[in-house]
């Protein structure tokens, strides 16, 4: 399985999906993207790293994961307030929030700070594509030969 992200302009369940990757989705695997500071060169960032690869999703595309928002994708990043952040999401908790890459955590990895905004996304079922090719992350292994270690 890929490590998916969702891309956005806008935190919330308002904020506009920009598209998707099923592999290397983790943040730290943008760090020009995470340190803009304009939406404009975000979009831009964002939609030259979605064109270049066939794991892509683009909006006009449909929304490609069996699941309804991003709480079940790997990560979320969206530009919102001047800056870059991802969503800190995975633990499926009430108090799961968006933070910047930079951002204090405490001895358990949680992060620290008076600006941490809940993680609340759009719910995409309206435009959901369920992609089971290359956009989806999903690896087949296939090929073996009967009586082949």
């Amino acid at each position: 399985m890929g490590t998916r992200a969702d891309f956005y302009v806008g935190r919330g369940p308002a904020a506009e999906w920009v598209g998707s990757v099923a592999y290397d989705g983790d943040p730290d695997n943008y760090p020009a993207i995470m340190a803009l500071t304009t939406e404009e060169t975000y979009r831009a960032a964002v939609l030259k790293e979605l064109s270049s690869r066939d794991d892509a999703t683009l909006p006009a595309q449909g929304w490609p994961w069996p699941w309804e928002d991003s709480s079940t994708s790997d990560y979320a990043i969206a530009f919102d307030a001047g800056g870059v952040f991802y969503s800190a999401c995975q633990r499926g908790t009430a108090d799961d929030v968006w933070v910047k890459l930079d951002t204090p955590q405490d001895d358990d990895g949680y992060p620290i700070g008076a600006d941490l905004m809940p993680c609340v996304f759009p719910n995409m079922l309206d435009r959901q594509n369920v992609t089971l090719g290359p956009r989806s992350g999903v690896m087949l292994c296939t090929g073996l030969k009967k009586g082949t270690p």
